[in-house]
């Protein structure tokens, strides 16, 4: 059996910069794992590589899906194993690297049976707002409403169809799933203190901005307006501000200055929930950057020896 790494940890923790210099060092390839950089075109917001690092090491699973399509957990499951199968064939290994729970999830632990989607049921509930599909969903299951987290609107809608479609709770499909990860992939969990990480979501946010993340999110809400990656963290705050809809509850700072505010809120609870994920994925290894960076690298690039 050829073991892989999966690196992971909240967003804006430094996942990309790590796993850059871990696989230069060690000659490795990377497989993306993060749910919108599979999308064509949300570049900016994804915090997708550069061209200039997709040219220091072999990149795979970035672009290759288009913004109307669904890039659901098996198709994910089944390219990932035919990636990682051509990269050993070839002689190299691979670090899989992202953070998005439910996918990594699947590679540990494998899929759990669920309907397929409906389109019927999307389109009946797509005019509620995310705060309201998110009380339902912990009215109904609170234990996966806790897991998905009040962010999430793509998961908290699969949540719900999945209730409306099957009469199960997707908590209870899942305690059916596999109680022992997969030896395949082994899992590395990085992570900051609270206030670092805040600081360092809020300073990605503005140069993100400052690059034209808000003119990337016209530019795709007038050729995909129907695209669901619109609702991922940091896109949906920025559709929310262009279209004039304030949240509820709360008062917003006029200008970019509160739209930052909102899009750092969403990416603190990002983070809330991801902390909650890796937890239930029993990871192998964890570090804690700065502080463990040099060991983190020793010991990820030892497991590849």
């Amino acid at each position: 059996m050829v073991q892989s790494i999966v690196l992971t940890g909240p967003t804006a923790v430094g996942k990309t910069s790590l796993a850059l210099e871990i696989a230069e060092t060690a000659g490795l390839e990377i497989i993306n794992a993060d749910s919108v950089c599979f999308y064509r075109h949300f570049n900016i917001g994804s915090a997708k590589p550069s061209a200039l690092e997709l040219k220091r090491v072999p990149h795979h699973l970035v672009d290759v899906a288009d913004p109307l399509e669904n890039y659901h957990a098996g198709r994910f499951l089944s390219e990932c194993t035919a990636k990682l199968n051509e990269i050993h064939s070839r002689g190299k290994r691979a670090l899989i690297v992202g953070g998005s729970g439910f996918y990594l999830k699947v590679l540990r632990y494998g899929l759990w049976d669920a309907p397929a989607t409906s389109d019927d049921f999307r389109k009946s509930v797509e005019q509620e707002s995310t705060d309201t599909l998110f009380e339902r969903l912990r009215n109904l299951d609170p234990v996966h409403a806790e897991k998905v987290g009040p962010a999430d609107r793509y998961r908290l809608i699969r949540g719900l169809e999945i209730l409306s479609l099957s009469g199960k709770k997707p908590s209870e499909l899942e305690g059916k799933m596999s109680p022992t990860a997969n030896p395949a992939f082994k899992l590395a969990v990085i992570d900051r203190e609270k206030e670092e990480l805040e600081q360092r979501m809020r300073v990605r946010i503005e140069g993100m901005i400052r690059d034209g993340w808000i003119e990337e999110t016209e530019d795709l809400k007038a050729r995909f307006p129907e695209s669901k990656v619109l609702r991922s963290v940091g896109y949906a705050q920025i559709l929310d501000h262009l279209n004039g809809t304030l949240p509820s509850g709360r008062k917003v700072k006029p200008g970019i200055e509160g739209l930052i505010d909102e899009v750092a809120l969403a990416h603190r609870q990002l983070a809330k929930q991801q902390r909650t994920w890796f937890k239930n994925l029993q990871p192998d290894l964890v570090f804690q950057l700065s502080r463990d960076e040099n060991l983190a690298k020793e010991k990820i690039m030892e497991s590849y020896q």
